[in-house]
């Protein structure tokens, strides 16, 4: 069997992103940067306002909300980890560990 390429780029954004909910209670540098981005985008021409002012209002509830919303696997959720203001905040070598993982499961489970 062949992996759904559009089922393993969810699955990789929800393990990217359940590695930053379990971060950001240990590291707020994660969530000042989140927000900052997002700030950013609502300042300038480049992110759509739609997604800039919906990640503006996740990022005002507590951590475990956000965390809770990095991770869940409903429509709104999905859409806006697209256009993630996390993005960087793993190294390189922490995502291509978990692409691999992630890879790994979805071979598995095909």
């Amino acid at each position: 069997m062949s992996i759904d390429p559009h089922r393993l780029a969810e699955e990789r954004s929800i393990a990217y992103h359940r590695a930053i909910a379990e971060r950001i209670r240990r590291d707020p540098v994660i969530l000042a940067r989140a927000r900052e981005r997002v700030r950013d985008w609502l300042a300038g021409p480049g992110e759509p306002r739609h997604y800039a002012l919906a990640w503006q209002e996740i990022l005002q509830r507590n951590e475990h909300a956000i965390a809770a919303f990095l991770t869940d696997r409903g429509e709104e959720a999905r859409e806006l980890r697209q256009s993630t203001p996390f993005a960087g905040a793993l190294t390189a070598r922490e995502r291509w560990a978990l692409w691999r993982l992630t890879l790994e499961e979805q071979s598995g489970a095909a």
